[in-house]
């Protein structure tokens, strides 16, 4: 079963809550990041991306960074910016957003549950990656990004945020430049954290990571290099139940044909594919479906019976895309280091597959049908892993309001 704990977060006081919260520092490079940091000596990408506080040029993975970043979490401490809980709380976490909500609980999830499988993963990581979180923690001594994590349906976890957020008061509630509303409750009560800690040891048998694999993979390595820490025997997270979750499409775009025409490139397609010209934008509305923008022309793309595997990989819409297109025909047989291929999120809408298109950057876009949480679920129990890139979670929770200190 899932063992969860309450924890004293580090976050801010309410009045710098919706100006010290930043996007996740994995959706930002670092112009980006300085962008956004400009104008605000307070946005918690100070701390997430430091390297946009020092020179240009300067390596976003050197020692440098990381002190930097270390420095600048004390010197929110210091201008009392940030505090730290007096005693350990759960935290519901509300975003609401193109009128739907969905609610969380924030707490601190065990990193033996990591390592045994009782928190399931659906994907590899990168040792790069990896590396640039553990850096990050062990320097600064705190798990800043959160990991979102799902549970199956818990009608009684349901009924416990209802009933709290009923009577109590948010501590945070703001809307942030991306239309994105966020809500945080503090859970204080002995009582309800008592309630909380043991539906998960009772009735949670799993939790699942859906987006923050790199994250989770770093604060597990980080606890055996700390293992004095007791904190870091834990790290952040925030579980969503299942009925709380929508998954966006994660559509792909490819810079060249391998060598065929486009006319040349469509008939290979039509061998695994019945294909009909659209003359508009192609939004999959059900599985085996896509989207197919080449030439200034969209089509739309139904999978051929006997043209994918039925088992739980083989079935999802980007191993179909990717054995069938991306492999057999564009000879792409390695979507995580091909540098000829990218990912758009299904946030930034057909037209940006559009617009890559049309700008000569690439050559053809793929629009995809979401994969489902329950679809994450059944792999994810069988111990298999996605194809990379197969889940766009929105929206997405901002670093800064809760941070775990190890």
């Amino acid at each position: 079963m899932a063992i969860i704990k309450p924890f004293k977060a580090l976050r801010p006081h309410n009045e710098y809550a919706a100006q010290l919260a930043s996007r996740p520092y994995d959706v930002l490079n670092t112009e980006e990041a300085k962008k956004e940091m400009e104008g605000n000596p307070v946005s918690f990408l100070h701390v997430t991306r430091a390297e946009a506080d020092l020179p240009a040029g300067t390596d976003p993975y050197s020692s440098a960074v990381y002190e930097k970043a270390k420095q600048n979490l004390q010197d929110l401490q210091e201008k009392h910016i940030l505090f730290q809980e007096e005693n350990p709380c759960y935290y519901i976490y509300e975003l609401a957003w193109k009128g739907r909500t969905q609610t969380g609980l924030v707490c601190v999830s065990s990193v033996t549950d990591y390592f045994n499988d009782v928190i399931r993963k659906h994907e590899f990581t990168r040792p790069e990656k990896e590396k640039d979180r553990i850096d990050h923690m062990r320097t600064i001594k705190a798990q800043t990004g959160n990991v979102f994590m799902a549970c199956k349906d818990l009608k009684e976890l349901n009924d416990v945020f209802a009933h709290w957020k009923k009577h109590n008061n948010a501590e945070y509630f703001f809307t942030a430049a991306d239309g994105v509303t966020h809500s945080i409750w503090v859970v204080n009560t002995a009582a309800t954290i008592d309630v909380i800690t043991n539906l998960f040891r009772d009735h949670v048998p799993f939790t699942y990571i859906a987006d923050g694999h790199h994250r989770a993979a770093s604060a597990a390595k980080v606890s055996e290099q700390l293992p004095q820490s007791a904190e870091a025997k834990f790290f952040l997270t925030t579980i969503f139940p299942a009925n709380q979750l929508a998954i966006m499409d994660y559509n792909r775009a490819v810079r060249d044909l391998n060598g065929l025409s486009p006319e040349q490139f469509l008939e290979r397609v039509k061998e695994s594919f019945d294909v009909v010209p659209s003359g508009k934008a192609v939004s999959p509305q059900s599985l085996h479906q896509f989207g197919m923008y080449l030439n200034n022309q969209w089509y739309s793309l139904q999978a051929k019976s006997g043209s994918y595997r039925n088992d739980p990989i083989g079935i999802l819409d980007v191993t179909i895309l990717q054995e069938n297109i991306l492999d057999r025909i564009l000879g792409i047989s390695d979507p995580r280091t091909d540098k000829r291929i990218d990912f758009i999120g299904g946030i930034r809408g057909l037209e940006e597959l559009e617009k890559r298109v049309n700008s000569g950057e690439m050559k053809v876009a793929f629009s995809l049908h979401p994969v489902s949480i329950q679809q994450l679920f059944d792999i994810a129990d069988n111990g298999n892993v996605m194809p990379p890139k197969s889940t766009w979670f929105e929206p997405k929770l901002r670093d800064g309001l809760l941070t775990h200190l190890i």
